[in-house]
């Protein structure tokens, strides 16, 4: 049975502690949550992968899948945001759904997995500020993980924060990437590309061509961080709406931008020689389309943006995992101190300075260990998206079981049925295609592979074993798991 949590009352706050505040409007969460997918690292880095390595032509249809796929999950996600107004996100929803142990586990698989992609994308940042300051400012010839030090620096600053400054920071950053990359895809369709605007991304055989597992997995990880839209909850104005608007917003947004910009890439280059181009050099081939038809000036401008697009990810990365770090704290599995609100800027300031220190001190060991920057980044975003699988699945059946509990507040069964049954279903299938391709995500190892799927899947029994501890010998505690006093 699921469990029912008691009355907020209670689970009474100790003095000295109070909510986040802010005034997020519904533009903020967006621009936040698409800062947090880094758009124009999809549109260089992704999309072409998904060509070459996916399904080929059909890259256009794996995105427009994903994104149906997200959101049948939103629906239900949504739904439950509404009854359940908790700001810990997955951690939040899969305790109401299925107990407060399962919570724990996919909070502790949650945490981990945002520390992954946070300090792979500081990885990646580092090594493409290095390669902007080198190679097209001419400057001095600075260690990749120097750079990444800077960054750090910086997000953990803008993290202590209000949460107000990101987001107006984020905003400008989203607008320059997306003027670009809706110029370039504009440019492409009004001149015909190379070889004239083609409707082969949309033929059966195309669709179905090459590894679509591979391309569906890829696809549903190019839309990482539109759960982040519920963590901002206290932070945003009239939460209510909000929130679910944000959410829609944001992954329709998502999935038009990256289909759309598939469609374009495959017309830039041709539909001919496309393919082969993108398995062998997927960067190099979207960098020398963007020069052929917006200028080198502008090719220019994208590797700085480039490096603009990663720091904006890396912040939002920040704030949510930061986030996690907060709720966990509220409900006491971390140390109640971490919950301390800042009194001026109503910002989780000792979360975010905790976050900043354990990706120092995680970037700081794998340095060390002289693993290289794009392993790094490489081995963390891809597990890391493997996670964000497993949890949408967790939650889609927290869904449907949370609804089971009887409410004053009707919901239609499209809400908390249908959709969220149907999404866990195509998850299920993504979540086997992921398995059988984790290792490729990660740059090949098996070992690695095993390693660190070991490592997730455990973590969510550590969670689980551990609040089964606390059950016996913490009840206190035990009954503060997913559910804070709002």
């Amino acid at each position: 049975m699921t469990e029912i949590f008691p009355a907020a009352t209670d689970l009474k706050k100790p003095q000295g502690s109070h909510k986040l505040t802010g005034t997020l409007n519904t533009a903020d969460i967006v621009f936040t949550v698409l800062a947090f997918n880094a758009p124009l690292s999809v549109f260089i880095g992704f999309i072409p992968v998904i060509i070459g390595a996916g399904n080929g032509l059909g890259a256009p249809m794996a995105y427009a899948v994903a994104g149906a796929l997200i959101l049948l999950f939103t629906v239900g996600f949504t739904a439950m945001g509404r009854r359940l107004p908790n700001p810990g996100a997955f951690y939040a929803y899969i305790t109401a759904g299925l107990g407060r142990p399962t919570g724990l586990g996919a909070a502790f698989l949650a945490v981990i997995s945002y520390f992954f992609i946070l300090v792979g994308g500081y990885a990646f940042g580092g090594i493409a500020l290095e390669t902007l300051v080198r190679d097209v400012f001419n400057g001095p010839d600075i260690s990749w993980w120097v750079w990444v030090l800077v960054l750090m620096a910086l997000a953990g600053t803008f993290g202590y924060f209000r949460i107000t400054l990101s987001a107006k920071i984020l905003t400008y950053f989203m607008i320059a990437e997306l003027i670009v990359i809706i110029a370039y895809n504009a440019v492409v369709f009004a001149t015909g590309g190379a070889e004239g605007v083609s409707a082969e991304p949309f033929i059966a055989s195309n669709i179905l061509s090459g590894n679509v597992g591979l391309a569906l997995l890829f696809g549903i990880v190019c839309f990482s961080g539109f759960e982040a839209t519920a963590v901002f909850r206290e932070e945003a104005r009239n939460p209510a709406r909000t929130i679910p608007r944000a959410t829609y917003i944001a992954v329709a947004m998502m999935a038009g931008l990256y289909a759309l910009s598939a469609w374009a890439q495959i017309t830039g280059v041709g539909a001919g020689q496309i393919v082969d181009q993108a398995a062998t050099d997927p960067t190099g081939t979207v960098l020398a389309s963007v020069t052929a038809f917006l200028s080198k000036t502008v090719a220019d401008i994208v590797n700085v943006l480039l490096v603009t697009s990663i720091f904006a990810a890396n912040l939002a990365t920040h704030n949510v995992t930061g986030r996690y770090v907060y709720s966990l704290s509220m409900d006491r599995i971390f140390p109640a101190a971490l919950s301390e609100v800042h009194h001026k800027h109503g910002s989780p300031h000792r979360a975010s300075i905790v976050t900043s220190v354990i990706a120092v001190l995680f970037l700081m060991a794998l340095v060390l260990a002289n693993v290289d920057g794009l392993t790094i980044y490489a081995v963390l975003i891809g597990i890391g998206g493997y996670a964000l699988i497993l949890l949408l699945l967790m939650t889609s059946v927290a869904v449907v079981r949370y609804f089971r509990i009887p409410s004053a507040e009707p919901v239609s069964i499209w809400k908390h049925t249908v959709a969220p049954a149907v999404a866990a279903l195509g998850l299920v299938v993504a979540l086997v295609l992921a398995t059988q391709n984790v290792a490729v995500l990660i740059g090949g190892d098996e070992t690695l592979a095993a390693a660190l799927m070991a490592l997730f899947y455990g973590s969510v029994v550590v969670g689980i074993v551990y609040a089964l501890v606390l059950r016996k010998k913490n009840n206190a505690v035990y009954l503060r798991i997913g559910r804070q006093e709002l």
